[in-house]
């Protein structure tokens, strides 16, 4: 071979050496849960606002534990869609099968009407712990009209996932979101 043809050989060698694997994309999914009819003074219609997140979580990557006080973000591992928007998401689709009778809408969504209650979502902590559980860590407000009062909640959340892989992680995190969406429900059918 000549010199220019194994130059050319090398170079063609070093660059698919460089390239990167595709990532993996990963979405949470909705979780069924125990639908129960609404009492009939509970409000009709909800309007979930964007949930937010601790600036570590806002990132397309999946973040992991990485031991005592580090974070691991794995750069293959990424969610489908805006972390956020993915949970709010999920989180209307949760409520909507719990209470049947009530209309759950996101503002990420292009349904803008007036609600009966508003359900706000701060996530503090939301994944995989180094010992291994998932662990959700939230606090909940549902307020009834503009001016209504205020029901507040914290929620802190443990699941076990099957195993360290990354799919049964997200599956864990997607329980989790099930179980808050459990404890939310129940603060609509009270508001």
């Amino acid at each position: 071979m000549s010199r220019p043809g194994r130059r050319s050989l090398v170079l063609a060698l070093l660059a698919s050496a460089c390239t990167s694997p595709d990532p993996a994309y990963y979405t949470l999914a909705p979780v069924p849960g125990d639908a129960r009819p609404l009492p009939p003074r509970a409000p009709r219609t909800a309007e979930l606002r964007r949930p937010g997140l601790a600036g570590y979580l806002d990132r397309p990557e999946i973040v992991r534990a990485g031991g005592a006080y580090q974070l691991r973000v794995a750069g293959g591992e990424r969610w489908g869609e805006p972390f956020g928007d993915l949970i709010g998401r999920v989180l209307a689709e949760n409520l909507t099968s719990r209470l049947p009778g009530m209309s759950v809408f996101t503002t990420a969504g292009s349904i803008t009407t007036e609600a009966d209650v508003t359900v706000e979502v701060d996530i503090q902590r939301f994944g995989a712990e180094a010992s291994g559980p998932v662990t959700l860590l939230a606090q909940v407000a549902v307020r009834r009209g503009r001016r209504g009062a205020s029901l507040t909640r914290s929620v802190r959340l443990l699941v076990e996932p099957r195993t360290p892989e990354t799919r049964d992680v997200v599956a864990a995190m997607s329980t989790a979101l099930g179980q808050l969406s459990d404890a939310i429900a129940e603060m609509l059918r009270r508001a």
